[in-house]
């Protein structure tokens, strides 16, 4: 019998990659102890708030959540001063990121455009729907080139999508850039709908003049991600959220699978909303970690580039191991960061920002790669 074909678009695609998992790295190592900085999570775990919630809702996960999470819909309205009808959420902002590909591009007809690299799950969500992609090229020094991008756009265009601050470098584009960007496509193609996906939007070191959503500004052909991965620490309950133009909101309401978000990550949601305490502990962790890491991995020779989200992008210095190296010789030490191959970037690594203890940890192990010293593996600094 022969096996069942699939589509073109499929039989080409390449894959997320994720990062590491800490089990994984135990077991190929051996090693009792192992910590994370690889995948941008909140350094201090999850919100106490959240977490009691989760536990005092438990017995209830037999039920179905409630249709369109009204609540959390309207926490989010409150939260960002908007109309609750505009607000729309998905299992994690990659959910509502797929849905808007599904619900505006024709396949073969219609094209998104982005910039390379980028987060992946655009071009890999396009390309599953049959979507051209057309990527432009970061800058050198990885900012963005809005006119270039532009250049990109035609009338097929459906989607332009910009992560502010960018994913893997950190850079965060001035917000009238970002605004300007918004008005030049409403004249070249009235028809396609910016992106900005601000995913680590609220680790930015002033949110209020680098956001667009958080300064009221709310083009009419612009749509907000967000997500509760980072500063809210529910990336394993997977809850993420659109800001929409509201005749688009109900059609991915329409779109969205029935109850994509679980009741416990809702409840949990919730909850986190409520955590002021957890939420600004967690900002002061990131800034503080983030400043800590920057003169660390600078003071060891490397070049490191500013960030304004909770992780860094780094090279390692001339004479030093190579990126790949040093990746490896982390992971035999416990520690696991971002190799960006995947990323179309193999000289360079990305650290995200951990809590005290494990900041230190890394900088120190750092110390030792960085002075070629040789690592055995299950070895700590």
């Amino acid at each position: 019998m022969s096996e069942i074909s699939v589509r073109q678009e499929i039989l080409g695609l390449d894959a997320y990659v994720p990062g590491l998992s800490i089990a994984e790295i135990q077991e190929k190592y051996s090693l009792p102890q192992v910590i994370k900085m690889a995948s941008n999570e909140n350094p201090l775990g999850m919100s106490p708030l959240a977490r009691a919630a989760v536990e005092r809702h438990a017995a209830g996960a037999f039920r179905y959540p409630q249709g369109g999470n009204p609540r959390l819909a309207r926490a989010l309205a409150n939260r960002h001063g908007v109309d609750a009808r505009r607000v729309v959420i998905g299992n994690g902002s990659d959910e509502i990121i797929d849905l808007l590909i599904r619900i505006l591009a024709v396949p073969g007809k219609h094209n998104i455009v982005c910039f390379n690299p980028c987060f992946s799950i655009y071009p890999i969500q396009g390309r599953i729907c049959g979507v051209e992609i057309r990527r432009q090229p970061l800058e050198k020094d990885f900012s963005f080139n809005f006119s270039a991008l532009l250049d990109r756009v035609d009338a097929n265009t459906r989607l332009a999508f910009v992560t502010t601050p960018d994913n893997p470098s950190g850079y965060c584009p001035p917000r009238e850039a970002v605004a300007e960007l918004a008005r030049d496509l409403a004249q070249k193609a009235p028809d396609c709908l910016l992106v900005v996906d601000e995913a680590y939007m609220d680790f930015a070191e002033d949110e209020k003049t680098a956001s667009l959503l958080t300064g009221g500004i709310a083009p009419q052909n612009a749509a907000f991600m967000r997500t509760f991965s980072k500063s809210f620490g529910l990336a394993g309950m997977r809850v993420g959220y659109g800001i929409l133009p509201g005749h688009l909101a109900d059609f991915l309401w329409r779109a969205r699978l029935p109850f994509s978000v679980n009741i416990l990550a809702e409840e949990a949601a919730l909850a986190a909303l409520e955590d002021a305490t957890f939420y600004a502990a967690t900002q002061e962790a990131v800034r503080t970690g983030r400043k800590e890491l920057f003169v660390g991995l600078t003071a060891l020779g490397c070049r490191v580039w500013s960030s304004q989200a909770n992780f860094l992008m780094f090279g390692m210095p001339e004479g030093a191991p190579t990126a790949a190296e040093c990746f490896e010789t982390l992971l035999r030490r416990g520690i696991i960061i971002r190799a960006l191959k995947s990323y179309g970037l193999p000289d360079l690594l990305r650290v995200s920002v951990g809590n005290a203890e494990e900041n230190l940890l890394f900088l120190e192990t750092m110390a030792d790669i960085t002075a070629r010293r040789p690592a055995q593996a299950g070895e700590r600094a």
